[in-house]
């Protein structure tokens, strides 16, 4: 099928969120066509050398705000990844044939989920990142249905580096983009957890139990 484009700086995840502010006389043009008609958009990781090959379809939830000039303020819904097959530049923007596609094989076992959330929950802890996700959502552990594969919505909420958030988008398997969450989380827990005890130790005056 063929969509339009939005290289951006940022990797969107399926039933991720996100806000943007268009002001690009060509993405207020696809905005409005979008709107109008229904239909999604491909999100894509700008990189340096070029697009990324794996995006995610966005679906425009809400319009919330419009300004004289045309510019808008909406709200997206991260559906499905696909694969770019060709690039259309007939349009004032970008579009593109793409593939949809779905995680291939088993999801991840519930150990492996159980074990990815406690990480992922100390990390976020550790940097204090889950301060808005709790005023967000009421109680961040009942964000999560460990029944269900909870992969996507642990890679939406890191704040890593995006070159590592496009590989776990494009990895086509749920078991294994939860083990390199788990690798991930391992790598750096360490570290975070030697830097959070510096000051508890300060504040005992130098007195270490």
């Amino acid at each position: 099928m063929k969509i339009p484009l939005f290289p951006l700086d940022v990797v969107l995840f399926p039933g991720a969120t996100l806000p943007l502010h268009i002001f690009e006389d060509r993405y207020k043009e696809m905005v409005g066509v979008c709107i109008e008609q229904q239909e999604l958009f491909g999100v894509v990781f700008a990189r340096v050398e070029g697009l990324s090959v794996i995006g995610c379809t966005a679906r425009i939830v809400k319009v919330l705000q419009r300004y004289p000039d045309g510019r808008l303020d909406i709200l997206c819904e991260g559906v499905d990844r696909f694969e770019i097959e060709g690039l259309d530049n007939s349009r004032t923007y970008l579009q593109a044939e793409v593939d949809e596609f779905k995680d291939e094989g088993a999801a991840s076992t519930r150990t492996d989920r159980e074990q990815c959330t406690a990480l992922h929950f100390e990390l976020m802890e550790l940097i204090g990142a889950h301060a808005d996700e709790e005023r967000e959502r009421g109680s961040v552990h009942f964000a999560y249905d460990l029944d269900k594969p909870v992969s996507f919505r642990m890679a939406s909420a890191l704040p890593v580096d995006l070159n590592f958030k496009q590989e776990l988008l494009s990895t086509r398997s749920d078991a294994e983009r939860t083990r390199k969450l788990i690798a991930f989380y391992d790598a750096v827990l360490p570290k975070l957890r030697g830097e959070a005890r510096v000051p508890q130790m300060a504040a005992r005056n130098g007195h270490v139990n």
